[in-house]
This record gives C-alpha cells, structure tokens and sequence, in this order.
C-alpha cells in the first residue's frame, strides 16, 4: 500500500512539475557585460531583464511566466555563435533570441532559419533581412540602419535648407570598422550620388581608444558634416578628440549606437550640444515608473546604479522586451492562450504585431518608441526615427514627430540584395505559412 502511495505520489508530483515546465517561456540572452561594449550591454540587457521581471510580477503572458539564461559574448561574433548553440537548446528551447550584435547576428544568420527559432535584431544588423520573404526567421524591428542613413541625409539636407543645398558639400562617413560600420555604406553611396555630395569614408579600428589620426584627416579635408558611426568607446573618444582638434559638435550627427549617456557623459563639456539619432523618445513612461516602484521596490531590479533606469540602453532594453513579449502574447491569441509558444509560433506572433499607439497607452510606453506594424514584406515594421540633442545633463528630443528618410530608395536596396542573397543561398522568396 505504501509503494503504491509512493508511485502515486511521485507521478502526481512529477505531472505538476511538467505542468509548471509548460507554463514558462524561455529567452536566451547573449549579453556582454564585461569589454569595451559593456556599458550598452549592462543597459541594454538590463532593461529587458527588468521588463520580463515585471511581466511576470504581473503574473506573466496570460499565466506563462518567463525564464532566461545569460551567456557572456563580450561583443564578439564567435563567442555569439557559441553561445548560441550552448543556449539554443535549453530549458525545453530558445523561443526567440536579441544578440545586440552586428558580428554575431551575421554569425547565426543561417542557423536560426535551420533552428526555427526567430532572431531580433532591434536597429541594428542585416538591414535587407526586412524582406521576410527571404529572411523569415530575422526581423530587424523598428528601424534598420538603412532607414536611419536615409533619416541622416533627409536631416543633413533640412538643416541645410533643403535637399538641393547638399550638392557640393563634403560628408564624412567615420565609423567603427566592422560589419556595423560599413552596413549603412550602400545608402550614403546611392545618395551622394543622388544629391551631389561627396562622401568620405574614415575607419576607425574597434575599439578606438586613438583617433588623433582620423581627426588630423577630417581637419583637412574640413568636411560639413561627420557621421559618426560608432559604438562604445569610440564615441566619446571622438567627440573629445574632435574638441582638440576644433572641430565643432554642431557638425557630427551621431548614430544612435553613439547616442547614449554612457557616450557623452564621459566626454563631458565636449558632448554639450552634439546630435544623434535614435528610435527612442527621452523622457519618462509609466512602465519605467512601474519598473522603478514593482521590480526595483521588490529587489529584482537588474542594474547596480538605478540612476540609469530610463537612460538610453535601458529604454532601448525595455523596448525590446516590449516586442518581444507582444510577439508572444499575439502567439497565444492564434495558438493557445496561457501555453509555452515554440519558435515557430513566435515568429508568427513577431511577423504579425502591431503595437499601436492605443496599444502602447495600455503598456505605459505610448511614444517611447514608434508604433510598430510587421508583415511578411516588412519584418521591420516602422522606419521611423527621430534626432536627439544633448544639453549637457540629458538627451532632448530636436524632432517633435518621428522622422522617415527615402523609404523608396531603401526598398529598392532591399529588395535587390534580398535577391541576391536568395539566389546565393538558393532560397525560392516566399511567405511562410502560420505553421502549427
């Protein structure tokens, strides 16, 4: 009597313990906190931390609770792919991964396709992979490094007093050399020519403690813009060193990989009046308060200081826990609401969000982020970004609404590299069914 006791017992427990294994969602993170790159890392991978934390303080997605796993990349691409291939695996299997990586979102471009397990890549990565078509397990949300060239030159050629008074002029393309500095290259090409400015194009080698070189090269060639394509170190190195060396901050436009506090802080008086992109709006929302008074308040906060809850690389976090969560939850609706989705699924959810502004009102995000519409033909869903001045203590939006560049000219790029990589890779374009 009492083995039969025993039996039941420990199938009654282990059938709680399955049931409560299928009700978790797990999210591998490959994160860098340690480097050159880790102040962005901390953050960014910070904010998404603290947004799943909320979510399941909240009680999860419809009941799921979510569960990650941390694997130190330090910002680079082969130690990404493995760990990658450690993590995939785990914990019942990845449901969608955010490298934070150019190198390594090139690294598993193949394999997450092979996995079926989708792959984010928040501003930043492959930019063509929008055509989902042909990519359909990436999506580069929100805004690709294409559209933000374009938004760039449409910015450039505003502050200029339009369009046609960028002819004749010089613009430097200074940027981190890597597969993310050389990303936006076909775009500045296609529209020096279309605009009749000449492009410039400096490299830096990561992680750019000493560019007195390149500014020695800007100086005399006296440009009347610099982009500024950096990341980590490199930005506020640059921007000190263009103060040596004269150069004035109202002329650099930085990407918004050189647009947070961990870039102009450093700098100090340097960085007062410099511009950047970013897909962000600074300020406060309700769910970083939510954050500060739930999570942080309940000791699961992620960061050390707390002082950087709703700076740039958190909000950037919190924003891509916001979609992703949202690409799960619209899983649910189609597959089963209060079930563990599997990567499939999740693609679909993230190949089908529209995360409006009634939407963001009801996540306490309205405006933080673009509104954000994905489909088969645009796993980007927006395009949209705005410019953000630094008044020496914090980020100030320049642009009240958000801005789009030449959507026209980058849908053509997209369109004819897609093709290309989809004739190299012998894939037939198509759009993927809803699957099971």
């Amino acid at each position: 009597m009492r083995t039969m006791k025993t039996v039941l017992l420990a199938a009654a427990l282990a059938g709680a313990w399955g049931s409560a294994l299928a009700q978790e969602q797990y999210v591998p993170l490959l994160s860098y906190r340690v480097g050159p790159y880790a102040a962005g890392g901390t953050g960014f991978y910070g904010g998404v931390i603290d947004y799943f934390n909320l979510v399941n303080m909240n009680g999860g997605i419809n009941g799921v609770k979510l569960t990650w796993e941390e694997c130190e990349t330090e910002y680079n691409a082969s130690r990404g792919v493995e760990c990658y291939e450690r993590l995939k695996t785990r914990n019942g299997g990845a449901s969608l991964v955010e490298p934070l990586s150019t190198g390594i979102a090139y690294g598993i471009l193949d394999r997450v396709g092979n996995d079926k397990i989708p792959m984010t890549t928040l501003g930043y990565g492959r930019s063509d992979a929008a055509n989902g078509k042909v990519f359909p397990y990436v999506f580069p949300l929100i805004t690709s490094y294409w559209n933000q060239a374009a938004a760039m030159v449409k910015y450039l050629g505003e502050k200029s007093g339009g369009m046609e008074k960028l002819k004749g002029k010089k613009i430097v393309h200074l940027y981190h050399d890597s597969a993310y500095g050389k990303e936006p290259l076909p775009v500045l090409e296609e529209q020096a020519k279309q605009y009749g400015f000449e492009l410039i194009k400096i490299p830096i080698a990561p992680p750019g403690n000493d560019q007195q070189s390149q500014w020695l090269q800007i100086r005399q060639a006296n440009p009347d813009h610099v982009i500024l394509w950096g990341f980590g170190v490199m930005n506020a190195v640059a921007i000190k060193t263009a103060q040596r060396n004269g150069f004035p901050r109202e002329k650099i436009l930085g990407v918004w990989w050189a647009g947070s506090e961990e870039d102009t802080v450093p700098a100090g008086d340097a960085a007062k009046g410099y511009t950047t992109m970013t897909f962000n709006t600074p300020g406060n929302y309700p769910v970083l308060d939510e954050i500060r008074n739930k999570v942080y308040a309940g000791g699961k906060g992620n960061l050390e200081d707390k002082t950087r809850i709703g700076s740039v690389y958190h909000m950037r976090g919190v924003t891509a826990a916001i979609l992703s969560v949202e690409a799960i939850r619209n899983a649910q609706a189609k597959y089963g609401k209060g079930k563990t989705m599997t990567g499939e699924q999740v693609r679909w959810g993230l190949e089908n969000l529209n995360v409006d502004a009634a939407r963001q009102k009801e996540l306490g995000a309205v405006n933080m982020f673009p509104p954000v519409k994905t489909s088969c033909e645009d796993h980007e869903g927006s395009g949209a970004v705005k410019v953000q001045q630094w008044d020496g203590k914090k980020w100030v939006a320049v642009s009240k609404d958000w801005v789009v560049g030449d959507k026209a000219l980058t849908r053509k790029l997209l369109e004819e590299s897609s093709a290309k990589y989809a004739a190299e890779k012998n894939i037939k374009p198509a759009c993927m069914g809803a699957g099971t």
